[in-house]
């Protein structure tokens, strides 16, 4: 099933029938509604934070922002670019997170890549199943790392539009941009990341020596990759791409379609827990106070 944001298919009445029923006070609406949005946030959080724990605090907070300010919706834009708005702004003006601190600049990471030692791939970790979990946690942690160095605002431009594709009208929209100057962003921050790529990355350009099975044991030396607890290759079901219009793909030159589509097939997580989670601080009887 497709996530409700990225669909082309959005409906925009279903979300406005339920938005109305939960106000109303139908508790199942106000769950529908949840559960059509909250994996979207989620995943546009780990690609800001680049941490399970942190991605949760920021659904949940922008969860709990968007219930509270259902009345306050007028129509005056589309329901999804509201909810967007209300995404975007939150992740914008949130507090640092922890891999921000950590990850400053291209520069630096690139640094911190050829200072770690290539190494032949650990013996204990041989069997194939298994070797090829801990080389795809590796190249996710890494590509995910590459994300951190830009800036947040850049980040959040390419995550949405280059990586989920949202329509540029749309996105401009919510980042409060005029179309021009949102493309050029987009365009710029594209540039630096696929700059990068092309000098230090082995998967987009052969003549480069950083390669994942290489880096594989300087990983799991530094903790970042865990093969007894992997953070981003666990826990679903489909990538990024298996919920994108394939059209767009011919929209990008050979080079930038490769390197794209690194960031593309990454998983799109479900966390039903997180769900769970979200529905009972709803049902609280503070929170329902607050609805009042």
């Amino acid at each position: 099933m497709k996530a409700s944001l990225l669909d082309q298919k959005y409906i925009e009445t279903a979300d406005l029938e339920l938005r109305s029923a939960a106000l109303e006070g139908d508790k199942k609406a106000l769950e529908m509604l949840i559960g059509k949005h909250y994996s979207f946030i989620y995943n546009l959080a780990m690609k800001m934070t680049l941490d399970t724990s942190d991605a949760e605090d920021v659904t949940q907070d922008v969860i709990i922002k968007i219930i509270t300010h259902l009345k306050s919706f007028e129509g005056k834009s589309a329901f999804r670019t509201w909810l967007y708005r209300i995404v975007v702004n939150h992740i914008l003006n949130m507090k640092k997170r922890h891999c921000e601190v950590l990850i400053n600049d291209f520069k630096e990471y690139g640094n911190s890549l050829e200072a770690m030692e290539d190494s032949p791939f650990p013996t204990e970790y041989s069997s194939n199943p298994e070797k090829q979990m801990i080389l795809k946690e590796t190249k996710l942690s890494c590509t995910a790392g590459m994300l951190m160095c830009l800036d947040r605002e850049q980040r959040l431009i390419l995550a949405i539009g280059a990586i989920f594709e949202i329509n540029h009208e749309i996105a401009s929209e919510v980042l409060g941009l005029s179309k021009d100057n949102y493309r050029q962003k987009l365009s710029r921050a594209k540039s630096q990341l696929l700059s990068f790529m092309n000098d230090q990355c082995g998967l987009v350009n052969k003549s480069n020596s950083c390669r994942c099975h290489k880096k594989a044991r300087a990983f799991m030396k530094e903790g970042i990759v865990d093969p007894k607890k992997m953070v981003f290759n666990a826990d679903y079901k489909m990538k990024i791409r298996d919920l994108l219009d394939e059209k767009n793909a011919n929209m990008e030159e050979e080079f930038e379609r490769q390197s794209l589509f690194l960031f593309k097939d990454s998983p799109f997580y479900d966390k039903p827990h997180l769900k769970n989670k979200l529905l009972k601080v709803l049902d609280s009887d503070s929170f329902k106070r607050a609805l009042e």
